[in-house]
């Protein structure tokens, strides 16, 4: 069940010569779910399917900056904590801890530097969409950029549906 949603922390990265980042800020919902563990899991994945963000997976993030070029992502962390390089190299450390919930813009480089044992996280895409695994190395470019400047706008907030979050801060 989710906690009543205070706006969320806003985080901009330009495009690094790297890391193509995004005009669009990530999105960063603190405490915005109280269940942990396995239940906080099965949460995260039914509050995104029912906002239509799916093709789920529960794991961790990569310890090394990627990227993706054909969609959004979102991560939920359900159990313990971590801190993630957002933006690439240039980017900013940011500590998540089990409660979060992290949108992150097509392009936004983001990596796992350090991370409790029990860290957990479910991630899914706006319409189910596929991803790819960039990193910032020679030649992605500017295939990556074209793939990232077609993609639609996603409808509704993985947390919040239809009103709210990326449908008011992504326009």
């Amino acid at each position: 069940m989710y906690t009543a949603i205070p706006d969320p922390e806003m985080y901009r990265f330009k495009d690094d010569g790297l890391i193509p980042n995004s005009t669009y800020p990530l999105l960063l919902y603190r405490k915005a779910f109280t269940d942990r563990g396995p239940a906080g899991a099965l949460w995260l994945e039914e509050q995104f399917a029912a906002n239509n963000w799916t093709n789920s997976w529960r794991n961790g993030v990569f310890p090394y900056h990627h990227y993706h070029s054909t969609t959004h992502e979102v991560l939920g962390i359900y159990s313990g904590s971590a801190q993630l390089q957002l933006g690439g190299e240039q980017g900013q450390a940011v500590t998540v801890k089990a409660g979060d919930i992290v949108v992150i813009p097509a392009g936004v480089g983001h990596k796992n530097l350090t991370s409790s044992s029990d860290f957990g996280v479910v991630g899914a895409y706006p319409d189910g969409r596929n991803f790819d695994v960039l990193r910032g190395r020679p030649g992605e470019r500017p295939d990556a950029d074209k793939r990232i400047a077609a993609l639609p706008l996603p409808e509704t907030d993985p947390l919040l549906g239809k009103t709210g979050g990326l449908v008011a801060f992504w326009k």
